[in-house]
């Protein structure tokens, strides 16, 4: 009977090492240092929060352990380390918000100008508290243009296991792109 609690209790707190977390301990803070410190010899470092769609788009996820790596990457590769104060400033820039860096296909370049993203979780819709469409998307080799777009949404309505999909529609309010996200499997 013991050893069935004790199995409980790992299966929980495995459960919690594979969610995203909104505000993060000072573990989760210095396992996030780490791993962007020691990320600048890894060409793959945040395949954990990108996401592609069938299209040749991408999304990447800036969860609150993300946004931090990040920050300490680009420390590490300065080769200065982060101010004491400097990792309590990155989280509480957007600190409410789920920010999505999302790239965009189309024909020309100011097509995703007027684009409405929406993050649909189970029956509600998210409207977006940020939106910056690219205006001028960059023209690729093979005549495509890419937009580089940043939407955050509000976070009160997610938690850390939400099952969400990030819905890209023009201005006729056609979808013209769909990423599935899971954020229990992003730290």
């Amino acid at each position: 009977m013991h050893a069935l609690c004790v199995l409980s209790l790992i299966a929980l707190a495995s459960l919690d090492a594979h969610a995203a977390a909104f505000t993060l301990s000072e573990a989760q803070k210095s396992e996030a240092l780490r791993v962007g410190t020691s990320s600048i010899t890894r060409e793959a470092f945040d395949a954990e929060w990108r996401v592609s769609n069938g299209a040749g788009e991408s999304v990447t996820v800036l969860t609150p352990f993300h946004r931090l790596a990040i920050a300490a990457r680009h420390a590490a590769f300065k080769d200065e380390p982060l101010k004491p104060s400097e990792p309590d400033r990155v989280l509480r820039q957007d600190s409410n918000r789920l920010v999505l860096w999302v790239h965009l296909r189309g024909r020309h370049e100011s097509f995703a100008r007027f684009y409405a993203p929406r993050l649909i979780a189970g029956t509600r819709q998210i409207k977006p508290a940020f939106v910056q469409n690219e205006r001028t998307a960059a023209r690729q080799e093979d005549g495509v243009y890419v937009a580089r777009c940043v939407y955050g949404f509000p976070i009160q309505d997610l938690n850390g296991r939400s099952r969400v999909e990030l819905s890209v529609a023009d201005s006729d309010g056609r979808d013209v792109s769909r990423f599935s996200i899971d954020l229990s499997m992003m730290r």
